[in-house]
């Protein structure tokens, strides 16, 4: 037979992990709580099982897993009408939680679903030929869109993509007249998603955006004033960005 891996996730209890995945339309093909805490769903060609940890805490965890299809709007329309069934809305932000379904920069459209585990399990459809990151843009708004898309949409990091996208139009180059409309709604856009999963953090003013200078100095007695102490100028500040998850490679 050919091969088939099935990830085994961690959970604290495996009853109210059962109650979200049935409502997401899975089946239950196993299920114990003695000598250890296990169960088993599936879902047409998914499968995942799941043991218990009394020691597990899903705000901290790191599980996840990543599931191809061929029909991402399908599943993703059918989650949403489950979650909304069993919790009278559908959940954006804590745990459980359902994310946006996204056209990503490595070729895949995805969503990320987020279980009461909290394990991230990450369901995208090919949309290219290639998996591969494109090139960071060199334009400051381009790339503050290309950086804060894949922290937000694919690592799940919604503070640092508001991070990254607050100070791209908060700051700017003596020279620069800003973003070009286009940007500028799609920077809001994704701050607006990004606020609604951080319990609605302001975003820096629009209105701003055009004229604020990297030469004008920040407020007295902020983190940026207290940073910029003893330069002659005080200029955009850099933004480490860590390299987000990306779809799996497909077998040849």
């Amino acid at each position: 037979m050919a091969e088939t891996v099935i990830p085994i996730l961690p959970c604290p209890s495996i009853d109210g992990l059962l109650d979200f995945y049935k409502a997401l339309g899975f089946e239950v093909t196993s299920y114990q709580t003695a000598p250890n805490p296990f169960c088993a769903v599936r879902l047409r060609g998914i499968e995942l099982q799941f043991f218990g940890m009394k020691a597990h805490d899903p705000s901290t965890s790191y599980s996840t897993c990543y599931v191809l299809t061929d029909d991402v709007d399908g599943l993703y329309s059918s989650f949403r009408t489950g979650l909304k069934a069993a919790f009278g809305k559908v959940p954006t932000r804590g745990l459980p939680r359902i994310g946006a379904l996204k056209d990503m920069a490595y070729g895949v459209r995805q969503f990320l679903m987020t279980d009461p585990g909290g394990n991230c399990i990450r369901i995208g459809q090919p949309i290219a030929d290639s998996f591969d990151y494109p090139p960071v843009p060199k334009e400051r708004y381009a790339r503050a869109l290309h950086q804060a898309t894949l922290l937000g949409e694919s690592k799940g990091d919604h503070t640092a993509a508001a991070r990254i996208i607050d100070r791209a139009l908060e700051y700017g180059s003596g020279d620069d007249a800003g973003p070009d409309p286009l940007q500028l709604v799609r920077l809001l856009l994704l701050r607006a998603e990004m606020a609604a999963q951080l319990d609605g953090l302001p975003a820096a003013a629009p209105g701003s955006t055009a004229r604020t200078r990297s030469n004008s100095p920040p407020p007295t007695g902020s983190p940026r004033a207290t940073r910029c102490a003893g330069r002659r100028t005080c200029g955009p500040e850099r933004t480490e960005v860590s390299p987000a998850p990306s779809a799996p490679r497909r077998p040849a």
